[in-house]
């Protein structure tokens, strides 16, 4: 009895998760698993430093722009020291001139790895300053 109410919780804490590249994973829904930075640069500045850091620490999968939106959001997915990571960069509306970049990153199994999402995220800032 016991087994069965703990293999029912497992099944209801996972499911899927909306990734910040408008895709779904399979996922532990529960829990902050993104880190976001804004940058007084352009959208090619702050996308080409993601990509540096992305593959300085790991490797890039892919590289697109959002199918409802436009050139100014690019996203990327790579995979980190057997991470699934996610980037999504994009202009502020209230300032042309400022970019966010939302930084998200999960294990294969589907927890959040949070110190790493953290890690690119201040990794791509430091790339911008150089």
């Amino acid at each position: 009895m016991i087994l069965a109410v703990l293999a029912g919780a497992a099944i209801i804490a996972t499911g899927c998760v909306h990734t910040v590249n408008d895709s779904h994973t399979g996922a532990i829904w529960f829990g902050n698993d993104k880190f976001e930075g804004r940058y007084n640069r352009s959208v090619d500045q702050v996308y080409n430093a993601s990509v540096r850091v992305v593959s300085q620490n790991g490797a890039l999968v892919s590289e697109f722009i959002p199918h409802d939106s436009t050139n100014a959001v690019r996203s990327l997915q790579a995979s980190v020291n057997n991470r699934n990571v996610w980037i999504r960069v994009e202009a502020v509306s209230t300032s042309p001139e400022v970019t966010s970049v939302l930084v998200q990153a999960r294990t294969h199994l589907g927890t959040r790895d949070e110190l790493l999402a953290h890690e690119l995220e201040k990794e791509i800032a430091l790339a911008l300053v150089r």
